[in-house]
């Protein structure tokens, strides 16, 4: 099937061996060749969510195939060979109130003096797709503590970007995930600290928050979206990965998805204990060895993907993160400032923070992961700062 058709690269899907490869002609092929075959390493490798003679649902990440916003992602991914920032990642906390207090909250000490309306937060998801996102969610504190979440998710435009959301399944009844999917919910990524109810409960630092999250599973499923298990992993979890998978198989998610801890927040002070480089490549081949079964959910460790085997750190180049206060930040955990939506235009402070020495060029791996990174950035912020840091350009 015709899944991109430009006048300079025409690309096809077809099905080998039940495994997705893409083939592409047209002037700009040799640009695009790389791109294809990084793609179909991936597909060769892994295995999507869902396949039928018309459409390839791959990951809770990525758009459906084909389709005008898998187009903006193949563009997006000709701009990065090209060396141009496109943050075809945006996500953008709706709200700083959360029924829980987790130990790990990367958001806890970023002060929010006054919450985005509703206009200022559409206003900013249309400057990002402008810019070139494709992929936008929708991030807290607890999303589902907004009433209007349903609209922002409306207001969207759904030919340019798939839209999510992160929730603990705090308040997603059945009915209001109804109401997502019918504004056009791709998917919700719910959070899950531990397999076992009770330890979960003393993460999250509330009691029956681990219930709150398979009600929200279960109300995403009845509803028709597509449903992410998403695990923060550290070194008190990691030795868990077959009870998550467990998990989320026998509750039918589509897809489990890794993320690692980060020194920020209220971790800031434990930067001993986060994951090394030898548990990401252990991650990646987690991520491999369950993806080559035939059934169960599909695994996205995302530190292999933003490792250096992959596509390295997204934070600045294909990233960019807003707090519920307005803050442009190069990611969700990366707690410096670059402006404010309140004050200027989003592609106004996407250039530059583009402009600043740490972001100008690519890194293979996680730069809040990179003790060097952190003594010039992050370890000069006083212990009274106001969080996020404001980056001085001048």
């Amino acid at each position: 099937m015709r899944v991109y058709d430009r006048s300079v690269i025409k690309i096809d899907a077809g099905i080998e061996d039940g495994k997705v490869v893409l083939e592409s002609e047209g002037p700009l092929n040799p640009i695009a060749k790389p791109i294809i075959s990084r793609i179909n390493n991936i597909f060769q490798e892994e295995k999507p969510i869902y396949v039928d003679d018309q459409n390839i649902v791959f990951s809770t990440w990525v758009p459906p195939i084909p389709g005008d916003v898998f187009n903006r992602l193949i563009s997006a991914e000709i701009s990065s060979i090209l060396k141009k920032r496109v943050p075809d990642q945006f996500s953008i906390g709706i709200t700083s109130r959360c029924p829980n207090n987790c130990i790990h909250c990367g958001a806890a000490d970023i002060v929010t003096k006054q919450e985005l309306s509703i206009e200022q937060i559409n206003s900013a998801v249309g400057q990002a797709i402008e810019l070139g996102s494709y992929y936008v969610s929708f991030d807290g504190g607890e999303t589902m503590m907004r009433n209007d979440l349903t609209e922002m998710v409306k207001a969207v435009d759904k030919s340019k970007a798939i839209v999510t959301c992160f929730t603990s399944g705090f308040r997603l009844t059945e009915e209001r995930a109804k109401d997502l999917k019918a504004a056009g919910l791709y998917a919700t990524h719910i959070s899950i600290d531990s397999p076992r109810e009770e330890e979960h409960d003393r993460v999250r630092g509330r009691k029956g928050a681990f219930q709150d999250s398979l009600q929200g599973i279960k109300s995403t499923l009845e509803a028709g979206m597509l449903a992410d298990m998403f695990v923060v992993v550290s070194p008190h979890n990691i030795d868990y990965l077959e009870d998550f998978y467990g998990l989320a198989e026998s509750l039918g998610m589509h897809e489990l998805s890794i993320y690692e801890i980060v020194a920020v927040g209220r971790w800031l002070e434990h930067e001993d204990e986060v994951i090394s480089g030898s548990d990401v490549k252990m991650l990646g081949r987690f991520q491999k060895e369950k993806n080559r079964k035939a059934d169960g959910p599909r695994v996205t460790a995302l530190p292999y993907f933003m490792g250096p085997d992959q596509f390295g750190c997204f934070a600045g180049r294909r990233w960019m993160h807003i707090t519920a206060g307005g803050d442009v930040l190069p990611c969700a955990y990366t707690p410096l400032s670059f402006g404010n939506i309140m004050e200027e235009g989003l592609d106004t402070v996407w250039k530059r923070m583009g402009q600043h020495e740490a972001y100008r060029k690519p890194a293979d791996f996680c730069r809040m992961r990179d003790q060097k990174f952190r003594q010039k950035y992050i370890h000069v912020i006083p212990k009274d700062a106001t969080l996020p840091l404001r980056m001085d350009m001048s």
